[in-house]
């Protein structure tokens, strides 16, 4: 029966019954005590037969050599039942049984049991039966060896007992089959590391978790080492007897809970080394995983993306969706460069407290994910360049293209100005247009060299992953190229339109400008004629003045002459100018005939000046030498006097213009004074002829003298009255002059 192995769990119902128990108490050989306590129902022998088996293999086989005491408590049982008992304890422990103690009842069994000697019976049951009452157990065994049931001092704890017999048993169970798989996997685990190439389809797990077993184990191990009592032995004279502890190898086996938490602490300090190397292979493995994962889809989906984007579109508007599309590759792309940012703070985290070998590995991978993840930026970087430097040049183009209409439109639109002014508005304003389109046409010619330049870059990171290069490359620089020579075309023939428009408004503005300038001659020669008939009145005071006066005069009209030529070759030109701009609607207009009539007004009025100062020079002249010289003839005198009367008459005439009108020179005033000025050099030539008369009267009788000085005073005072006679006649004529020309003008002007 030793052989077997039982446990608690399998009988537990039974075992809870306490049909036997072994109380931890010791008989005076040592050996243990197993209590039999029998009730007064009944008790299946073949229950208390699995009891009594699993309790005995419980204590080992040293303390089995010592013998057993057992205690048949038969003082609530029937004699028979006693009787089958003790007999059954021959078939289950023969010979581990060294003593039998039936506890009888105090009254009913004495006559009976003389019936049945056990003692007669001891070489036939193998061991000694004794009946004792309870009272008188204590010869047998120490009362400190025996529970309170017997008047002992021993605590017993049935359920205790059981629980922590129970957890016990799991442990040793649960302790030695994971020691057992530790022990596996640590073996295999070292021998997968001896072989390499080998390796293990999946990692081995304990099916206990060593942490909980280990806990329960210390647990327990505690409670054990907490159970220690201390007794005196019953025959030993009353010495104390020596500390003693019943559940420390009978029972509970503590060095065998110790020993199993040695092994196991052990082996699971080697399982948790292999853990970690474990886990750590797994993390590369993982690591591994992901940067491949990685650098596959970059090398292989990613690329082919972005090797599918290769144009840069024909507009402005596709250069846009290229660059949506692009936006959403990189979206893609940017999902795994995150994954690439966390590989590599793991990796980094690994670096610090990896191996050698480790650290080898893991900056190989970290080199080459990095490569690639580089170089797939790049390529994103420059894809995205390049989009960038299309969608400029392609508005740029559109807005170019827009500008050069807006120009062809002006240049295709007839001139047809008012003035010279909007003309020179209207040539700032193509001036300005044009060079905005020189200036579009340059921004052009720069954002189409970058272009070009950018898909360069492109195309060498195209030509590295393929033998020749993409056909849409060149038909991208091929349309860059033809935009920018069409544009350049463009611009040129918007030149050369610009060129003819800027020469035809030229010359629009000069055929204003000459006929602005050809009014302007004929105002001005209006304003010579109008100073020359209001100022140029005076004819001077004396001979020299005259001269200096006529000289003027012959300047004034010079000038006027020149104004009168200018206005003359202005009119010339604008005929020519019309006819060069084929504007037949425009000509000169009353110009040239209102040119002509100022100026033959002032021929008119400038030879009747020239007339007038030339007389007033032959009357100064005259009258000078003759006031000048000591003897003048009379003839002299009579001729400037005829001159002066002459000049005087011609004051107060009018000057008659070609078309019958009448001009004065300056006001009646003005005349008046011109007048006045003649008729005192006229009066001093009379003085002059008095002096002469008189001179010679001296010569003649006192009385011809007196009669000739009262003649020459009557005929002096004629003289004055015929000169204010006429002077006054002369005024009322100017004055009748200028009320018909006020009329004439005023009827003009309606």
């Amino acid at each position: 029966m030793s052989g077997v192995t039982m446990e608690a769990g399998s009988i537990l119902p039974i075992l809870k019954k306490k049909l036997a128990f072994l109380s931890g108490g010791k008989d005076r050989r040592s050996g243990l005590i197993l209590t039999i306590p029998l009730n007064s129902d009944q008790t299946s022998m073949e229950e208390l037969g699995a009891t009594l088996d699993y309790l005995l293999s419980i204590p080992s086989d040293k303390c089995k050599a010592r013998g057993f005491t057992v205690i048949v408590d038969g003082r609530r049982s029937q004699w028979n039942i006693v009787k089958t008992v003790v007999l059954m304890l021959q078939n289950v422990i023969p010979a581990e049984v060294s003593l039998v103690c039936v506890v009888k009842p105090d009254e009913f069994w004495d006559k009976k049991v003389t019936h049945f000697c056990f003692w007669k019976e001891k070489d036939r049951l193998g061991f000694e039966v004794i009946l004792v009452s309870a009272n008188k157990l204590t010869r047998y065994i120490e009362p400190c060896q025996l529970t309170d049931d017997f008047g002992g001092s021993l605590d017993y704890d049935h359920s205790d007992w059981l629980n922590k017999r129970l957890v016990f048993e799991k442990f040793t169970k649960e302790s030695t089959s994971l020691l057992d798989e530790l022990t596996i996997i640590n073996d295999s685990e070292k021998s997968a590391s001896v072989d390499k190439d080998k390796s293990t389809d999946g990692a081995l797990l304990p099916s206990f978790d060593p942490e909980t077993v280990l806990q329960t184990g210390h647990e327990l191990l505690s409670e054990l080492q907490q159970r220690r009592f201390n007794g005196t032995e019953g025959g030993g004279g009353g010495q104390a007897a020596p500390a003693w502890c019943p559940m420390e190898e009978e029972l509970l086996a503590q060095p065998q809970v110790t020993k199993l938490l040695d092994s196991l602490r052990e082996q699971y300090t080697k399982y948790q080394e292999l853990c970690r190397q474990r886990n750590k292979r797994a993390q590369l493995d993982e690591i591994h995983a992901k940067v491949m994962q990685v650098v596959n889809w970059l090398q292989g989906p990613g690329s082919e993306l972005l090797k599918t984007q290769q144009t840069i579109g024909d507009s402005m508007r596709a250069a846009q969706a290229l660059q949506q599309k692009h936006e959403e590759i990189e979206s893609q792309h940017s999902e795994w460069f995150a994954v690439y940012v966390e590989l590599n703070q793991q990796i980094a985290a690994l670096l610090s407290a990896g191996e050698e070998e480790e650290v080898a590995e893991l900056k190989a991978l970290q080199q080459q994910l990095s490569d690639v993840c580089y170089s797939q930026a790049s390529q994103l970087e420059t894809r995205q360049n390049v989009l960038q430097a299309a969608h400029a040049f392609h508005s740029t183009t559109q807005e170019l293209s827009q500008q050069l209409d807006g120009l062809l439109g002006m240049l295709c639109a007839d001139v047809s100005p008012s003035d010279g002014a909007s003309i020179q508005q209207n040539l700032k304003l193509l001036e300005e247009k044009l060079q905005t389109v020189e200036a579009g046409l340059s921004s052009l010619r720069q954002k189409g060299t970058l272009v070009l330049e950018q898909m360069c870059g492109q195309a060498s990171w195209s030509l590295e992953e393929a033998e020749s290069p993409p056909g849409e490359q060149q038909d991208n620089v091929q349309h860059v190229q033809a935009v920018m020579e069409e544009m350049e075309l463009r611009k040129q023939r918007c030149e050369d339109m610009v060129d003819v428009r800027r020469l035809k408004m030229l010359q629009m503005v000069q055929l204003f400008k000459c006929e602005e300038d050809a009014l302007q001659a004929v105002e001005w020669l209006g304003e010579l004629l109008d100073a020359l008939l209001k100022t140029h009145v005076r004819l001077g005071d004396d001979s020299q003045e005259t001269r200096t006066m006529l000289d003027k005069h012959k300047k004034f009209v010079d000038v006027a002459q020149s104004t009168y030529d200018y206005g003359r070759q202005l009119l010339q030109a604008t005929v020519v100018l019309c006819q060069s701009l084929r504007c037949t609607t425009r000509s000169s207009g009353d110009t040239l005939p209102r040119l002509n009539r100022v100026w033959k007004q002032f021929t008119v009025s400038a030879d009747e000046r020239q007339q007038r100062l030339e007389m007033a020079l032959s009357f100064h002249t005259a009258a000078e030498r003759a006031l000048q010289q000591e003897r003048v003839e009379v003839e002299s005198l009579d001729e400037v006097d005829s001159s002066g009367k002459t000049l005087l008459d011609r004051l107060t005439l009018p000057i008659i213009f070609p078309d019958g009108s009448e001009q004065f020179f300056g006001s009646p005033s003005d005349t008046a004074a011109t007048a006045e000025g003649v008729r005192e050099r006229l009066l001093l030539i009379e003085e002059r002829r008095l002096q002469m008369q008189e001179a010679r009267l001296l010569n003649n009788k006192d009385e011809d003298e007196e009669d000739a000085v009262n003649g020459l005073e009557g005929r002096l005072d004629v003289i004055g009255e015929e000169l204010s006679e006429k002077e006054e006649q002369g005024e009322e004529e100017k004055e009748a002059e200028h009320q018909d020309e006020d009329s004439e003008r005023a009827t003009q002007d309606r």
